[in-house]
This record gives C-alpha cells, structure tokens and sequence, in this order.
C-alpha cells in the first residue's frame, strides 16, 4: 500500500514538472508570465461561452430583423396584389362596358328609330313565379311606365313595371305575368309568349297559342310581333323544345332567353321609336303608346 502511494505521489510530481516545464517553455514564447497563462487558461472556457452567446444573440436578432423586414415586404406585396386586382376588376367591367357600347351603337345604327336610355342594375328579386330588378334611373332620365327594356345586343329583358325620380323597376321576361306577342322569325307563326318556366337547370319561356300544323324546329328564333309597347324584331330567344298542348289542337315551344339575366349589368330603356301604322310610320314615345293601348288605338 504504501509503494502504491509512493507511485502515485512520483506521477504526480513528475505531471507537475512536465506541465511547469510546459508553461515555462510557453511563457516565455508568449512573453506572458505563468500567473497570466493560468488565468487564461481558466477564463478561455468563460471567453468560448460568452462569444457563442453574443453569437447567437447577433444571429437572433438578425433572424428578428429580417423576420419584421419579410413581414413589412409581405404586407406591401399584398396590398400591392390588392391594387393589381383591382386595377384588372375595372379594366374588366370598362371593357364590357366598351363592347355593350359599341353593339349599342350597332344597334342604333341599324333601328335609328330608337331613343335608349343607359341604366345600372342596382337590385334583383326572383322567385319561381316572379322576376323583377331595379335600375338606378327614373323619371329625371326620361324613362316612364311601360317602357320596354333590352340588352344592347337588342334582346328583350322587360317592361317598366314602377318608376321613381331616380330608379325604375323592370318586371322581366322571365315573370310568369308578362305576355309578350311573339313571332317565329323563320316561319312568321304567332303566339304568345310568357315566363315562369324551367327545366330544372335553366330559366325558359313558353310560345302558346301555335298552330297545330305549324312546323316548328329547335334553335329558330323568336322576336316580338309588334305593338304600341314592344317595337317590332326585338331578339326574344330560340326553341329549344316544342309539342302540343293539352287540349292537343294547338302547339307550344318552350324558349331558351337570348338574354343571360344572371349576367346582365346594364340594360337600354326604349323611351321612343317608330311604330307601323296604316300608310306610314308613327313616331313615339313609349308612353304615348301605352295610353293610346288603353284607349283601343293601335
């Protein structure tokens, strides 16, 4: 036991030589003194630790910073996409509003007759039996009862059914109480043609009152016949079915509407044209029309 204390102590003291030798050796290449050298040597573990905190602090609040920065050029870049939607939305609706204009004007060359009034769909009410919507001018803009309304392309869409200084509802072709006197373009048939229908996908108008042997086919288009409200050859839609009613001595067509009313913006009141009478032509407003309707005339 005691020789192995001895062993021990002899190792020990021969460490201490070799580390004193080590540190003298390394003072003096350092020029620093032992004390100096066993100071650092303590503080180096110290020293390691704090530069990797201050390290890592640096790296976190860089992380920081260009978090807020990708944040704030996040936010800029949204509103920034917000402004190009937008810009994209309008150039959309003036470019629609452009080309309703221009079959306006296609329109007005070809029935000069016409006075129109431009209009904005402002409200809709729709329900299996009724279809109505309003417009954002009235009375101050010209337009009166019984005015018929169409799209610019010339399609029928209704009649003035109410009107304000400054708004004016238009009861639609697709109302189950608006008849409409209407001719099969190709064959010249007559009928009558109401709303209130659909297949199930679509909204549909019905033709009655044709003769059992007319010849009626799909996609022939129907106008309307004429009248003191209705100006002649307005676009009503075309066939897509037809057969007999059910006292089976007449037809019917079922009609698909030319005009899309779930897409319409902007609708043209008819505030005057010329009617046909016996040894010329009439000019007139619509209202005049209608109250000479009421009196038999016409």
């Amino acid at each position: 036991m005691r020789h192995l204390f001895s062993t021990r102590l002899r190792v020990i003291l021969i460490i201490a030589l070799v580390l004193s030798i080590g540190l003298t050796i390394v003072s003096g290449a350092v020029n620093q003194s032992i004390p100096s050298l066993l100071v650092q040597g303590l503080l180096a573990p110290v020293k390691a630790g704090a530069k990797a905190m201050t390290k890592q602090a640096e790296q976190f609040y860089g992380y920081m910073f260009n978090y807020e920065s990708l944040a704030a050029e996040n936010e800029a870049l949204k509103a920034r996409i917000a402004d190009m939607e937008d810009e994209a939305r309008q150039a959309d609706s003036y470019q629609r509003e452009n080309q309703r204009l221009r079959n306006m004007l296609e329109l007005t060359s070809t029935r000069e007759d016409f006075v129109l009034v431009d209009a904005y769909i402002i409200a809709w009410s729709s329900t299996d039996w009724s279809s109505t919507l309003t417009i954002n001018k009235g009375t101050d803009a010209g337009i009166n009862l019984d005015m018929c309304a169409i799209t610019a392309n010339g399609e029928v869409v209704g009649l003035v059914t109410e009107v304000g200084s400054n708004f004016a509802v238009i009861k639609t072709i697709l109302d189950s109480s608006l008849e409409i006197s209407a001719t099969i373009a190709s064959s010249g048939y007559r009928g009558m043609v109401t709303g209130g229908y659909t297949d199930g996908r679509k909204d549909l108008l019905k033709m009655d009152y044709l003769p059992s042997g007319a010849i009626i086919r799909n996609n022939d288009q129907v106008v309307t016949s004429g009248s003191t409200v209705y100006p002649r050859n307005l676009i009503m839609g075309h066939i897509v079915d037809a057969g007999f009613d059910e006292t089976g001595v007449a037809k019917y067509a079922m009609i698909e509407p030319s005009a899309d009313m779930g897409r319409l913006e902007q609708v043209f009141i008819i505030t005057q044209y010329t009617t046909e009478v016996t040894g010329g032509k009439k000019t007139e407003t619509a209202v005049e029309a209608t109250e000479e309707a009421t009196q038999g005339v016409g």
